[in-house]
């Protein structure tokens, strides 16, 4: 039974930072594709962040975190971490860990994912 558990959401201010932490468990093959996507109240799951082939491998970020979040992988530890700088107040959302063990077509394609956290909570206000 593989799980992701997510942590470090929070409030901030705009302009500070955060870094959410997603740890996988009952995994019994290697996760070459992890990631995060978010959902704001009212619209839909938008992808984040997505790092495929392991800690050496290609890394993806959507046009509106490009430049400011960091998606980092610990094979050791079996955890995705995000790095998330220089917050926005249209950042808030529901942060969500998602994984597999064949990466999608489309880094950003929610379906392409079979493994899902609960989802960490991010307010930036």
């Amino acid at each position: 039974h593989v799980q992701l558990v997510e942590s470090g959401g929070g409030s901030v201010q705009p302009g500070g930072s955060l870094t959410l932490s997603c740890v996988v468990s009952g995994s019994t093959r290697s996760l070459n594709c992890m990631g995060w996507f978010r959902q704001a109240p009212g619209k839909e799951r938008e992808g984040v962040a997505a790092v495929f082939g392991g800690e050496g491998g290609s890394k993806y970020y959507a046009d509106s975190v490009k430049g400011r979040f960091i998606i980092s992988q610990d094979n050791v530890e079996n955890a995705v971490y995000l790095r998330m700088n220089s917050l926005k107040p249209e950042d808030t959302a529901m942060y969500y860990c998602v994984a597999d063990t064949i990466c999608p077509r489309r880094w950003w394609s929610s379906s392409g994912y079979n493994y899902w956290g609960q989802g960490t909570q991010v307010t930036v206000s």
